[in-house]
Parts: C-alpha cells; structure tokens; sequence
C-alpha cells in the first residue's frame, strides 16, 4: 500500500513539473561580413549583428528564434521597400546586402559609397512566463547621416507565441493615461498644457504610446525613435516606468 501511494506521489509530481517548461538557455551569437565567401580579399561594406538565439530543441525555441532572425533579414533589406526581402537565413541576406552595394557602387561611380549596417539584439528581462528582447538596427548608405531604430519583442516564454503590448494590461487604457501623466512629469510639461508644448510633434496635439514598447530590467521602456514626435537631432526620446508602479494595470506577474 505504501509502495503504491508512494508511487502515486511521484507520477503526480511529475506531471506537476511537467506543466512549465525548462528555463530557455540563451547564447549570445554575432555575424560580420568576413564570415562572408570572398569578403577576405574584396572590400565589402561592413556589417555587424550582435544577437542571441534560443539553444534548445523545441517549438519555442524555433518561433523565437524565427522572429529574431526575420528582425536581422529585414534590417539587412535594401531592396524595394513595397517588396518582401527574400533571405533565407542571416548569411544569405548579408550576401544580398553587399550585392546591393556593388550595385550602387557601380550605377554611381564617381561617388564613394559607405554603406554599413548594424543589428543588437539582447535578451532585457526574463523570468519562466516572459521574455522581452530589445532590438536596434543602424543603416547608413550614404548622405549626412544613417538612420537608426529600436524595438522590442516580447514573448511567452512557455509557448514561444510573440505577445503584443495590449496583452501585458489588464487595463491599457488606464495606463496610456497613467504613461502621459508620466511622460509630462518627465519632460516637465505642466498638467492642463498641450502635449506639444515644449516642442514635441504629436498629431493632433494629442499624447500617444510608441510603437517601441518592452520591458527592460524591472522597467516598462517606452521609446520614441528619431523622427517619430521631434527631430532627428533630438534622437530618441525614452521613457522608463518601474514595473512596480504599473501594478494595477498589468496582466502580468512581475519579479
């Protein structure tokens, strides 16, 4: 009879045990253009991708990754903008990249082009339900100055399904409040003046979230990028909120 509650226990356990996943090992990867056939010996432009990848064998494995990948192809893309790029893989689309390059630089002789791209990914906050990674991409190809952007991705970490920023509140609309109450404070615009008031360019003079919006350590990070409420020599305009004072808006536990 012991034997057989004993037994109980431990099947019991197992399945218990069963019900989250493993925590996900993450290792830091990079790719420049010299891991490129014949870039030894030509000159190429460079490139530089800083990222991490998932190292298990499983299916949240392979749609995180799969994202983080289809960030860096995309950043690598300077093809038609109404077009898809058509990488395959990272390699494939830094090759696509250069090809790009020596096209210009043949269409446009008399000009020294200087292309160069560079793509961070890095895990900013994880805990066995969430993981948010940050991504920057730079591209430069010419002109006064290149362009840079940031976003985040925020996943299950059990299943690997990507959640949108709407699915970590219980009530958004109350922290898009509560975010303009703190961006005012921030940027010292008085309660009751225009959003606008010290020089922002929000539409219609009315507040709204950006699209760049993760968790970072134990802090929401809002992030506007160049050009999307100032000018391109303001830079990016950041707000970070601690997780601990959006407790009653988030869907989410927090560590």
């Amino acid at each position: 009879m012991f034997e057989r509650c004993f037994f109980t226990i431990i099947v019991v356990f197992g399945i218990l045990s069963c019900d989250k996943q493993q925590p996900m090992m993450i290792s830091p990867l990079n790719f420049t253009e010299k891991q490129l056939p014949g870039c030894d010996t030509t000159s190429c432009p460079e490139i530089t991708v800083n990222y991490v990848e998932i190292t298990e064998n499983s299916d949240r494995a392979r749609q995180i990754n799969s994202a983080i990948n289809n960030f860096i192809i995309e950043a690598l893309y300077l093809g038609d903008e109404t077009s898809e790029p058509g990488a395959k893989d990272i390699s494939d689309a830094a090759t696509q990249f250069v090809k790009m390059y020596r096209t210009h630089s043949a269409e446009f002789p008399d000009m020294q082009l200087e292309y160069f791209v560079e793509v961070n990914i890095a895990e900013t906050y994880k805990t066995d339900d969430i993981l948010s990674l940050e991504m920057h991409q730079y591209l430069f190809t010419g002109g006064a100055h290149g362009y840079g952007a940031t976003f985040f991705a925020t996943f299950d970490a059990q299943t690997g399904d990507e959640i949108g920023v709407e699915d970590l509140f219980s009530d958004f609309i109350g922290f898009k409040k509560f975010a303009e109450t703190e961006f005012r404070r921030a940027n010292k615009i008085p309660k009751g003046e225009s959003i606008n008031a010290t020089g922002f360019w929000f539409e219609n003079d009315t507040f709204y979230l950006p699209e760049a919006i993760g968790i970072r350590d134990s802090k929401l990070a809002l992030i506007y990028n160049q050009y999307d409420i100032a000018s391109y020599a303001a830079g990016p305009i950041e707000l970070e909120i601690p997780l601990s004072k959006l407790k009653p808006y988030l869907s989410i536990s927090i560590q």
